[in-house]
């Protein structure tokens, strides 16, 4: 349901960056830091309050949607950290996503579409589309479990 109503946009599905270019280009091996991953999770989760209590309505989609991307970003941050990695790219915090869990595929195309949109919302000031929020947003709190669940 959720990659059909992207393509109900008509819009192009994002490439998952080669996490073979990514471990080359982008990706430093560190030490675990147990106190750094239960912080960056912290506050992830405060971020998550606030985009649950924000009203959904079309002037505040980008925001909620940015906020949401966010929270999976900082958690992806988390769960590359206790893996003993850093990425100095987001789109390879996907990619490790993907390549760790094959069978979180859509998770893994819906984190990359939110990117997309935040990095248009960001960077150019173009809207995401309120459809998209409305038709993924039960997704993306199931992405932040999943994720809470692997950095636990």
């Amino acid at each position: 349901m959720e990659l059909k109503s992207l393509e109900l946009l008509s819009i192009k599905m994002p490439d998952i960056m080669d996490w073979n270019y990514c471990e080359r280009n982008f990706i430093k091996k560190v030490e675990i830091d147990e106190e750094r991953i239960k912080s960056i999770i912290e506050k992830s989760m405060k971020r998550l309050k606030r985009a649950r209590k924000t009203k959904i309505d079309e002037e505040n989609a980008d925001f909620i949607v940015e906020d949401y991307y966010e929270v999976i970003k900082e958690l992806l941050t988390a769960y590359l950290l206790k893996n003993g990695l850093r990425s100095k790219n987001h789109q390879c915090l996907i990619s490790y996503f993907y390549k760790q869990n094959k069978n979180y595929e859509k998770e893994s195309y819906i984190i990359s579409q939110m990117s997309f949109f935040r990095n248009k919302l960001e960077y150019y000031g173009e809207d995401i589309p309120f459809e998209f929020l409305k038709n993924n947003k039960e997704k993306f709190e199931e992405i932040v479990e999943i994720l809470l669940k692997l950095v636990d």
